[in-house]
């Protein structure tokens, strides 16, 4: 077998030969072709076995690969040879040791086959449309990282219900819309926590921009976040949730929230521009199942709270002051 190895790695070292012939004389020498070379190899050699590289582990039995194998050699042996010998051969290594010792030699009939005829496939399936096919699968979901991902952190959720809270309906979470009010502090905290409990619908409101102070205390921001005037703090958030994990549906949305007690510009298209922010925030809170009040000051925090109740929404004020739900 050793000779056999070596026979083999010379032919394959220029040539990719899964199917081959193998001549074993009685010195003990071994001699490997391709089976391109058939006619030379059958005239120069006395015993000849045809081989193939198998596939199969089992002990008396050869891998799929022969059926193909034998209806190539009855279409062209069969006038010559009524039976051959196969060589299923086998190379493994098994802890670091080499080993082709449980190859099999088996000795096949050739079946009788004319030159017009072919054979019956075997292997096949009916595809949806009752014909026969090949079947196909769809390994998409085990090599996109993002569907990878997207299914680690859906077992890591059953584990946490599991151990945690066995209630709770995963589903549900998944399909609640949160609306964030407020990007800073709290709201990168927040929006991070409900991420990592499930939640895949997450708006980020907010006027101001990422500062150089901000991204020591903000968690979702970085130092790029700040140069040249600074991003946006919720499309900022809304990035760096997404780069974090893809599967979520994160929004950023730049937003000034009216305040009582702040008088409105008489400059030209001020109050028109108040209405519209009024409009924005009503059928931002519409859209969304859980509101998330996390700005500075009680005057921020007044209308919002105000839109929610009218709408019956689940809302949360949250601040260095206060937490209510």
């Amino acid at each position: 077998m050793g000779r056999l190895q070596e026979s083999w790695d010379d032919l394959c070292t220029n040539n990719d030969q899964s199917f081959f012939l193998v001549s074993c004389e009685g010195d003990g020498s071994v001699d490997v072709a391709p089976l391109r070379d058939w006619e030379t190899f059958m005239k120069n050699h006395s015993q000849v076995l045809v081989a193939f590289s198998d596939p199969c582990t089992l002990e008396a039995n050869p891998g799929w690969p022969l059926r193909n194998y034998l209806v190539l050699l009855a279409h062209i042996w069969k006038e010559k040879f009524d039976a051959v010998d196969i060589l299923c051969y086998r190379d493994r290594t098994f802890q670091g040791v080499r080993s082709s010792s449980h190859s099999i030699v088996i000795k096949v009939k050739l079946p009788s086959l004319t030159a017009e005829e072919t054979p019956k496939c075997v292997g096949w399936e009916k595809n949806k449309r009752q014909k026969m096919g090949p079947r196909m699968v769809d390994l998409s979901s085990s090599m996109d990282p993002s569907r990878i991902a997207e299914s680690a952190v859906d077992l890591n959720l059953k584990l946490m219900r599991w151990r945690i809270i066995p209630g709770i309906d995963l589903d549900l979470v998944a399909g609640t819309k949160c609306l964030l009010l407020g990007s800073g502090t709290l709201g990168c905290n927040v929006a991070r926590c409900l991420m990592g409990w499930g939640v895949r619908t997450i708006t980020l409101v907010d006027n101001s921009r990422v500062s150089y102070s901000n991204p020591v205390r903000q968690s979702l921001f970085v130092f790029n976040d700040c140069v040249n005037g600074g991003k946006p703090k919720g499309d900022a958030a809304a990035e760096a949730l997404r780069r974090i994990f893809p599967g979520i549906n994160a929004t950023g949305i730049g937003l000034s929230i009216p305040m009582p007690g702040h008088s409105v510009s008489s400059a030209e298209g001020e109050l028109e521009r108040v209405k519209e922010s009024v409009k924005k925030l009503e059928e931002l809170i519409e859209t969304h199942d859980a509101i998330f009040l996390l700005m500075d000051t009680r005057e921020s925090r007044w209308l919002p709270t105000v839109i929610a109740a009218a709408k019956r929404k689940v809302k949360c004020s949250t601040s260095g002051e206060c937490m209510c739900v």
